[in-house]
């Protein structure tokens, strides 16, 4: 059986698969989806549209990964307004030479990166309005604990103040592991030392998605901006629900004040010390996506992204964001 992830040319493989959910599905086409580093993701395009699906196929070392999209989705699939794909099947010891796959339902649209394309500029906003409410819905769900998920909280940490702490320790010895500027380590480690004590304000761990930026978007673009899916949960952990909203926001590369003022009103009421919050988790994500970066070999960003590091670790706390 040919492998996923050389792109097969024909159908053959995929669709005894499909027909563990859809005994008479016949796919007809088979056509590779955005999918990254730890796996493959396929539409299967079906004779019925309604036995049609998303193919999920983990790398044998990243099979762990799918008891964790499984775990978050089922928890998403209870908020009713959310507009998430639902898990139809996965088979944890391996369908194809080992590989972990999962069968998700198929959601309707782009994602918003590629949609965008052929978008006005005035229209973006109301996309980000609508991922603001879709962060809020996603907060609901509360976690007893902070720290990674997979279909439990690995090395929970009782705390926010905690468990920030440990993380800015962690992707700051990878920055100087991999070759960072010291003076911009020292710099973010001076933040975290006068200003940390924010992170104690955050008093219960939500669930966050960790990853909500245009890639992960699907909508529906139209005479009305409709956002139809939520999709890719690899990244979820339980921590500060301002932590969430602020990679949304620093991930909106290219966008300004218009998509972070519609994203913060869709999210709704924020605590009085969120200008300041934000601003932290802001360099935080910064600082990872830096580190990411870097351990991949990808050297093109690293330049803007420092500059990014060292305007958010030295600014200081009273300063508007």
């Amino acid at each position: 059986m040919p492998q996923p992830d050389q792109s097969p040319p024909g159908t053959a493989w995929a669709e005894p698969l499909l027909r563990e959910v859809f005994p008479e599905a016949e796919v007809v086409e088979l056509l590779p989806r955005t999918g990254g580093q730890l796996s493959t993701v396929y539409e299967l395009r079906c004779t019925d549209p309604a036995h049609s699906a998303i193919l999920k196929v983990y790398a044998p070392e990243w099979a762990w990964k799918q008891a964790k999209e499984v775990h978050v989705y089922r928890l998403l699939a209870g908020l009713d307004t959310l507009p998430v794909p639902r898990v139809l099947h996965h088979t944890p010891d391996g369908a194809l030479g080992g590989r972990a796959v999962t069968i998700l339902s198929l959601l309707s649209g782009l994602p918003l990166s590629e949609a965008s394309k052929d978008l006005d500029a005035s229209q973006i906003p109301s996309y980000y309005r609508q991922m603001g409410a879709s962060l809020a819905t996603i907060h609901q769900i509360g976690q007893e604990a902070y720290g990674y998920v997979t279909d439990r909280i690995l090395d929970p940490r009782p705390d926010n103040g905690t468990y920030m702490r440990h993380q800015f320790a962690k992707k700051l010895a990878e920055f100087k592991t991999l070759g960072g500027d010291d003076r911009l380590h020292d710099a973010v480690a001076r933040r975290i030392e006068r200003d940390g004590s924010l992170f104690d304000n955050c008093r219960a761990a939500v669930l966050c998605h960790n990853d909500l930026h245009e890639g992960n978007v699907l909508v529906a673009p139209g005479a009305v901006a409709r956002v139809t899916g939520i999709i890719d949960v690899e990244n979820a952990i339980a921590a500060d629900p301002l932590i969430d909203l602020a990679k949304t926001d620093y991930y909106a590369l290219g966008r300004g004040e218009p998509e972070r003022q519609a994203l913060l009103e869709g999210y709704g009421p924020l605590p009085p010390d969120a200008a300041e919050r934000l601003d932290l988790y802001r360099l935080y994500h910064a600082l990872e996506l830096w580190d990411w970066f870097r351990s991949i070999d990808t050297v093109g960003p690293l330049a803007g992204i420092a500059e990014d590091i060292a305007r958010l670790a030295d600014r200081r706390s009273d300063t508007p964001s």
